[in-house]
């Protein structure tokens, strides 16, 4: 058995066309789907990237796994998915993004440090060039297989706006050179008859958007067909304030994509890169599938496709991401494959959490998932031996002070979402927040428009779900110390 996850950055669930949307160009991500499970709502544990990294590749909520925010370090007790495999003869790799720990000019560190993570092949590259941790440190490994093609890294910005950027033709591009290197690690390891798992960590479609010019170019020919965000002025009046401080500049910065000031030209050019750097994934994905058919391990290879959280692309009056849990933010792609184990062609309306991957994995391999997991094994579902339609009876993501943006008051927000109802709610230690809470009803307001958390008509419902977040956050407790005796 061999593993390939590939995992984007910043990847909203409703990007492939499988999934629905006429624009994008996802032939592969299709085909991966028609071999395979695609999970329709599938959700993230946290709407930003370290918490959410940390809990699927444990199996652990970010609070009980250590790391809640980005900018901490997991701690070195914590045990990997690569890990546990590895303790079986797997051969592991990874190539791009990591970030479970911190790294940077505040840390003094030239790359991330590492936990006993059990990769044995680490082509680290957090960033791929420009801004961001150690892009111009030798630990970038992409940095420094461009240095060796005399290559240097460069974006264009485009002439009519300041938000997107034509960045490095394909053959350049850091989402294909992270699947070179897949490709290099999964020939050696088949050379050599060795069990292999190998991550790839792409660090698109994440802001910058700056998608290689031949990608963007087919949507410059039909961008007045893109749709415009999904806002209606005035919604975040009885919303909470943070969103409304991201709505005048993300990251609670003014000035960085404030809507208000955006033309209906900027919002459609900004959709308009991201999908293009969807493409370009999927091109990538084409690359890995037709190599594992060539060389026969098509039929030895669960493959796993998923995102790590979502992206506002303007939607609610906000770009890129923060202390919400819209649909765009928490609910992500995901797809599992494995021909002649997994029957394909199915797609799954159950609720599962990003959480479940690493009990999955663990039992695809014939292990037991071990008892510090949090996460319940997709491993059934996949395989016939329950509902494809019936997992959990809810989902659970959390937001405490994860990015640094939101300083006073500091943002703490958890949310669940039984299927119909989402319940967001703030705790306010502050006791300055006039807005405590999000409820939504996404039968009745699939766009998350409207809140209901002060609506008398909603007061049953309301309390129902704060019972249930009680209940999720309770969850998280650690599975671990085991009790060793009675009393």
């Amino acid at each position: 058995m061999n593993v390939l996850w590939f995992c984007t950055d910043q990847q909203r669930y409703d990007t492939l066309g499988c999934a629905g949307n006429p624009f994008v160009h996802t032939p592969n991500l299709d085909r991966l789907a028609a071999m395979g499970v695609r999970f329709d709502r599938a959700y993230s544990q946290s709407p930003v990237c370290a918490p959410s990294r940390a809990s699927f590749l444990t199996g652990r909520y970010p609070t009980t796994c250590s790391v809640r925010q980005n900018g901490q370090d997991i701690d070195p007790r914590e045990r990997l998915v690569p890990k546990i495999l590895s303790e079986q003869g797997f051969a592991c790799g990874l190539s791009g993004k990591l970030h479970i720990s911190a790294c940077g000019k505040a840390t003094g560190r030239m790359s991330e440090p590492r936990i006993d993570d059990g990769y044995d092949c680490f082509q680290w590259s957090h960033h791929p060039g420009g801004h961001g941790p150690g892009n111009h440190w030798p630990s970038n490994a992409y940095t420094l297989w461009l240095d060796a093609q005399k290559v240097p890294y460069h974006t264009e910005s485009l002439p009519d706006c300041k938000w997107v950027q034509t960045g490095m033709p394909e053959e350049f591009h850091q989402t294909a050179w992270c699947t070179n290197c897949a490709i290099d690690f999964i020939e050696s390891a088949h050379k050599r008859s060795a069990p292999w798992m190998f991550s790839i960590n792409a660090f698109d479609p994440h802001h910058p958007f700056d998608p290689p010019a031949e990608y963007l170019e087919r949507y410059l020919k039909i961008l007045d067909e893109i749709p415009l965000p999904n806002y209606q002025p005035g919604e975040l009046e009885n919303k909470p304030e943070f969103q409304k401080k991201d709505h005048e500049g993300a990251y609670n910065t003014k000035g960085n994509f404030p809507f208000e000031e955006m033309t209906d030209r900027d919002h459609r050019l900004i959709r308009a890169a991201y999908w293009a750097m969807v493409d370009l994934i999927d091109r990538q994905v084409g690359r890995l599938l037709d190599y594992l058919e060539q060389s026969g391990q098509m039929e030895d290879t669960l493959f796993i496709f998923c995102s790590d959280h979502g992206e506002n692309l303007g939607d609610h009056g906000m770009y890129l991401k923060g202390p919400y849990f819209y649909e765009n933010n928490v609910r992500v792609p995901l797809i599992l494959a494995w021909p002649g184990k997994i029957e394909g062609g199915r797609v799954s309306r159950a609720l599962v959490e990003l959480s479940d991957l690493a009990p999955t994995i663990c039992e695809a391999a014939g292990l037991a998932p071990e008892p510090q997991m949090q996460g319940k094994s997709l491993w059934p579902l996949l395989t016939g031996r329950s509902s494809l339609e019936e997992h959990r009876d809810s989902v659970y993501s959390e937001f405490y002070n994860a990015n640094i943006n939101h300083r006073e008051p500091k943002a703490y927000d958890t949310m669940v979402f039984d299927g119909r109802y989402k319940l967001v709610r703030v705790h306010d230690f502050t006791h300055t927040l006039r807005c405590l809470g999000e409820l939504y009803d996404l039968e009745e307001d699939p766009n998350e428009t409207f809140n209901r958390y002060g609506d008398p008509a909603f007061a049953p419902v309301k309390e129902r779900m704060l019972e249930l977040l009680c209940d999720r956050m309770a969850q998280t407790c650690d599975p671990l110390p085991l009790r060793k005796a009675s009393w």
